[in-house]
């Protein structure tokens, strides 16, 4: 109990609010059940204060912004007065003077922030002129769609980019009146260092940022005689679709996801969850085999697109440590590939594999060229849980009143262990009920590893198995992942086994599900999840006997030959932007020594960018403009040989300001040799 002396108070429209180690004051104003409006507040972010609209009068300091103000006790706050409304309802009519108001026809109608704010401070009409001027839409990513015409300046996907995932793929360029959002350089979302991720246009007010659509695509499908058209549905979709119909938050909708897909015309409908524990049983065969020699330790999950493909940008050093494992997703397109145009007498080209994920990166991670055979993708369509809600809703199925079906056998059989997948954690948690009850060679008496569970964006625990200590680390957040791995290189930390998720609690959080800034929200569907895996017999993917049945018909042994052809795939090296460069010198580059430095990111973290910055110093102060040429470019490859200069076209690796110096100065003294010159240059130092 608190003593009277220990009780912080403020008052909040005359009510007197404890202090209970709120960070502002808006967050106190909400505790006490007034809701201000905002576009830039999100509390797993830095504070903004872009768009002025929580303000509040303080008395004695005027008006100030909430959520940039901090709580202090004795102060007297007034959320409401005629000045405040009247800023308010100006800043949301400037908005809208600057805004594509085409609202019936935005992906983002009946869920805009900005909708939402116009009708509760009752804006009915805007007082300014319009001044939106029209710009083309970015439709370049295979995940989403970059709209700067709806774009309000909030900053959130910013933010959201550079703190959570540690990318920083979009920023704000220009200033006043031409300020904008837009991907680096000036260059389409689909040509940067951006992950798919989606969690951008999971904080996006407006639509300035959304999922692509791949609708019509499926129901062209649908309604193709010629075409027979299976879905899988992952884990963590049926603890957030019923939100789209009002359900209660986290509530388990699987039944009536079946039946409203058999009512739009689906043929087959599986469970992403019995690929899940397919994946643990191969993935967990692969850990024990790197435990057992010690090489390639720690194993990276490879489950999620968003992560891998990170990995592929920023680590490529690291691809040998990620599973080869397929995702979920992607082993189970490959079963239905494989098995069902014999099984139902049809071609394969006439199969159609559907997916609908919580996930906008598994619409890139279904077009990557190592999921396609023959010119035929694995999984050829990618739906969002928002994208199902609006089939169901378009085709006027009554969700609510739906009565619950089941999946299609065998491929909708599972155990717990494929269900937990959704969570951050729960992959490891699989793979650890395999891998023990291996390593000890007895039953586990109790399936739960509550230790790799929680909310925290880094964990690290270590287990004993009989004697022999496994050291697990779960992280989501990309920016986890990068400082997971920086500890694991300076050796400050060991893991044995790693997860990463991209999104925020894991898959329950994507950028696919109904949008939503209620964390209770995620917690919900998080321990929705953990209780459906608890409602079935079977909680370890071993246990599945439709899986080894899979195994004796069709896959042969575990890690075998016809299970890595199905089942496992590789990884590369990427490009992250289009390899150009920017000119950082004058006149005619064929006069001129060209040195070439590389600032992709990899080379950039490195050191390129000091190198880069040495390199201009010593070409001005040796007044040497008119021989050398310094340029930055985007990308020379082999990343992990970083950093990366190009000097008259000859990489150098691992190079130092001073390697790059005694490069340049022979390359002179070589030009002025071949030119007959009595002039001897000076060196570069």
């Amino acid at each position: 109990m608190k003593s009277l002396n220990s009780i912080r108070t403020l008052y909040v429209d005359g009510r007197e609010v404890e202090i209970e180690g709120e960070r502002n004051l808006l967050e106190v104003i909400r505790k006490a059940g007034i809701e201000l409006p905002t576009f830039c507040y999100h509390s797993d972010l830095s504070v903004y204060g872009a768009c002025r609209l929580c303000l509040v009068e303080v008395e004695g300091r005027g008006i100030q912004g909430a959520c940039s103000t901090p709580p202090e006790p004795g102060l007297k706050i007034r959320t409401q007065t005629a000045e405040i409304r009247e800023i308010r309802k100006i800043a949301v009519e400037l908005l809208l003077a600057n805004h594509d108001q085409q609202c019936p026809t935005c992906p983002k109608n009946s869920a805009c922030q900005l909708q939402e704010v116009a009708r509760k401070l009752d804006v009915r009409k805007v007082r300014f002129q319009p001044v939106h001027r029209s710009q083309p839409v970015d439709d370049s990513s295979l995940s989403l769609v970059r709209d700067p015409n709806k774009c309000v300046l909030c900053g959130d996907c910013v933010r959201l980019c550079a703190e959570i995932q540690g990318i920083g793929a979009i920023d704000f360029v220009r200033r006043g009146h031409e300020a904008a959002v837009m991907p680096a350089f000036g260059k389409d979302l689909g040509q940067v260092e951006c992950v798919n991720c989606g969690q951008c246009a999971a904080v996006c007010p407006t639509g300035a940022l959304t999922p692509k659509s791949e609708v019509e695509s499926v129901w062209r499908a649908l309604m193709d005689p010629a075409k027979t058209v299976v879905v899988q549905i992952a884990p963590a979709v049926r603890v957030a679709l019923g939100e789209a119909f009002g359900m209660p938050a986290g509530m388990v909708v699987s039944g009536q996801i079946v039946a409203a897909l058999r009512r739009l015309g689906f043929k087959r409908i599986f469970d992403t969850s019995f690929s899940a524990d397919l994946t643990v049983i191969e993935e967990a065969h692969e850990f024990l085999q790197r435990k057992k020699s010690g090489e390639r330790l720690p194993q990276f999950t490879s489950c999620c697109p968003g992560w891998v493909k990170f990995a592929e940008q920023y680590y490529p050093e690291f691809l040998p440590h990620l599973s080869s494992c397929k995702s979920p997703q992607q082993m189970l397109g490959a079963l239905c590939k494989e098995l069902l145009p014999s099984e139902l007498g049809i071609s394969r080209q006439n199969l159609v594999v559907v997916s609908i994920m919580p996930c906008t990166a598994k619409k890139f991670e279904a077009r990557r060229p190592e999921f396609i055979r023959d010119g035929l993708a694995d999984v050829d369509f990618v739906l969002t849980t928002q994208e199902l809600a609006r089939m169901i809703e378009e085709a006027g199925v009554r969700f609510q009143k739906l009565q619950p079906e089941s999946f299609d056998m065998p491929m909708g059989f599972k155990t717990g262990a494929g269900i937990i997948f959704g969570n951050s954690g729960g992959v490891t948690e699989a793979v650890l009920r395999y891998a023990v009850e291996k390593m000890t060679g007895r039953p586990l008496e109790n399936p739960d590893f509550h230790r790799v569970r929680g909310e925290n964006g880094m964990r690290l625990t270590s287990l004993n198995v009989d004697g022999a200590p496994i050291h697990v680390a779960v992280v989501h957040g990309l920016n986890n992942a990068r400082r997971l791995i920086e500890q694991l290189r300076r050796g400050e930390c060991q893991a044995d086994l790693v997860e990463v998720m991209a999104c925020p609690g894991g898959c329950i959080g994507g950028a696919g599900q109904p949008v939503t800034r209620d964390l209770e929200v995620r917690r919900l569907r998080c321990r929705s999840l953990y209780d459906a895996d608890k409602t079935l017999d079977l909680h370890k993917s071993q246990d599945n006997f439709v899986i080894t049945e899979y195994y004796q018909k069709h896959l042969g042994e575990v890690g075998g030959r016809q299970a890595h052809r199905l089942l496992h795939t590789h990884y590369q090296n990427r490009r992250r932007i289009a390899e150009e460069s920017i000119r950082l010198g004058e006149g005619q580059a064929n006069e001129k020594l060209k040195v070439e430095v590389c600032v992709g990111t990899n080379c950039f973290v490195k050191g390129s960018q000091g190198i880069l910055q040495a390199l201009l110093h010593d070409v001005e102060r040796q007044k040497l403009q008119d021989r050398v040429e310094i340029s930055a470019s985007f990308c020379f490859e082999r990343c992990d040989h970083g950093p990366t200069v190009r000097v008259a076209g000859q990489a150098l690796r691992r190079c130092t300001v001073d390697t790059v110096r005694r490069a340049i100065t022979q390359h002179l003294q070589q030009a002025t040799t071949h030119d007959h010159s009595t002039s001897k240059p000076g060196d570069i130092h």
